[in-house]
């Protein structure tokens, strides 16, 4: 166990050492933390997002970490318009009306994109932390065979948003958890040191949390799994929209689109972000051909899909 512990320390490190990111979304969550104690020795900005009109819970933790390890934390504080605004720019790059892909995004494209106006060039995320070592809260109901089965899946599909929004934008990316030395390691790891028990209480990413837990403060390292959207706020979004759209404008537009675009709307703020949407592309069913079509939206999937990233509908 020790060796193993050793090992993650040593090549999470070095991932994030041998890159010349000269900023860090903190977002105050496990895998932004981790990274940030692992960036001693190096000039580095973090970035923080947060909706201002709506509750979040990242601010305090982000603020700790910043402390602790030194780093110039900058505080982005979104407005709704400034959420809506990012909102359509985060659809116009990611092609997508998927809402909870809109609202973690949302987060992605304020945070680079302060970073790009702050003078960075390069900026370091978490992404794939929750993919290659069991972070979603899902995983703990399996069984260890069907986590196996599970993260197996998920490593062939998994893709990261993040990256198309930093070339839109014009910064580097980089993600310590996907290099694949990282990756490879976390892999061939048994699942059984993912997913684990810890004084009576269940978690994602174990092994992980084991490996810093001498680096971060506890309320960091056992800190529940959030989504992006909760920690920023952004889920505030939803409700907002609900209120924004009268009853019977969605019941009118959303019969429209499912009776002329073969798209059949689950909310109002699905209504919202496909208006956006088709501002700029077309219907969902025309742009591929597949033998497997989303039941709601009739875009084309991948064969074993369970997940429509065009309109977020799941399980399918």
């Amino acid at each position: 166990m020790q060796e193993i512990l050793s090992k993650i320390r040593i090549l999470v490190n070095k991932s994030v050492q041998r890159h010349s990111s000269d900023s860090i979304a903190l977002s105050g969550g496990l895998d932004s933390s981790i990274l940030a104690s692992c960036t001693e020795n190096k000039t580095m900005n973090a970035f923080t997002m947060i909706a201002k009109d709506f509750v979040s819970t990242d601010l305090v933790n982000a603020q700790l970490v910043a402390k602790i390890k030194d780093l110039q934390l900058d505080i982005i504080s979104a407005n709704v318009d400034d959420l809506l605004s990012a909102a359509e720019e985060t659809i116009k790059i990611l092609k997508v009306f998927n809402p909870i892909e809109i609202r973690n995004n949302i987060v992605v494209y304020l945070t680079m994109n302060s970073a790009k106006r702050s003078g960075c060039d390069s900026i370091m995320t978490g992404d794939g932390a929750d993919e290659l070592f069991a972070g979603y809260n899902f995983f703990k109901k399996m069984s260890q065979t069907e986590l196996e089965k599970d993260l197996e899946r998920i490593w062939r599909v998994m893709h990261f948003p993040s990256k198309s929004i930093a070339d839109a934008i014009g910064i580097s990316l980089h993600a310590p958890f996907l290099d694949p030395i990282v990756s490879e390691y976390a892999k061939n790891m048994p699942s059984g040191l993912k997913v684990r028990d810890e004084k009576g209480k269940r978690y994602g990413k174990w092994i992980l949390r084991k490996a810093f837990e001498n680096d971060l403060p506890e309320s960091i390292i056992w800190r529940d799994k959030f989504a992006m959207q909760d920690g920023s706020g952004t889920s505030g979004l939803t409700s907002f929209i609900d209120n924004l759209i009268p009853d019977i404008l969605f019941l009118q537009k959303s019969q429209y689109y499912a009776e002329n675009e073969n798209v059949r709307l689950a909310s109002k703020e699905s209504l919202y972000y496909y208006e956006l949407y088709r501002k700029y592309f077309s219907i969902p069913s025309t742009l591929y051909d597949s033998d497997t079509k989303c039941p709601n939206c009739n875009y084309a999937l991948s064969a074993g899909s369970h997940f429509c990233r065009m309109c977020g509908s799941y399980p399918i």
